[in-house]
């Protein structure tokens, strides 16, 4: 697989200023460009993630996963094992409200992963996850 250029995904809030201090104090995001009252540049892990003011924002709804609600749309990224593991730490500490706490799922089995979920202050769901074997990403169970 080649090397994934940066990606842009531009997400809908309803209050830009909580949500800004979200992504840059809580998740430690770097601020880029932004219009003072209408949009936010955010560097996500390499990637450009925009928060832009929504007056009205539809609900999320849930589907199943091994056992958990998991929220639907929501957003994220794969990271390494032990930053996953540092930076659910990391939002432990400051008290992050999850939605699934971090755990694995699938132990044992070809998708093996950890998982957290969360929400910002306007209700977009985010997800982060590790593969205990990166490689394994979009492998299938061949059982």
């Amino acid at each position: 697989m080649k090397k994934l250029p940066p990606f842009h995904l531009a997400i809908p809030v309803n209050n830009l200023e909580k949500s800004r201090e979200f992504y840059k104090d809580i998740l430690e995001l770097k601020e880029g460009r932004s219009s003072s009252n209408l949009w936010v540049d955010f560097n996500f892990f390499g990637h450009q993630l925009v928060i832009h003011y929504v007056e009205n924002k539809r609900e999320s709804v849930t589907n199943p996963v091994d056992g958990k609600d998991v929220p639907v749309p929501h957003f994220g990224i794969i990271l390494d094992w032990k930053d996953f593991h540092n930076f659910a730490e990391l939002l432990i500490k400051k008290e992050i409200t999850f939605i699934i706490e971090p755990y694995t799922r699938f132990k044992g089995l070809v998708g093996e992963q950890s998982t957290m979920f969360f929400k910002d202050p306007s209700g977009n769901a985010l997800e982060f996850k590790s593969f205990k074997d990166p490689e394994r990403l979009f492998a299938k169970d061949i059982n």
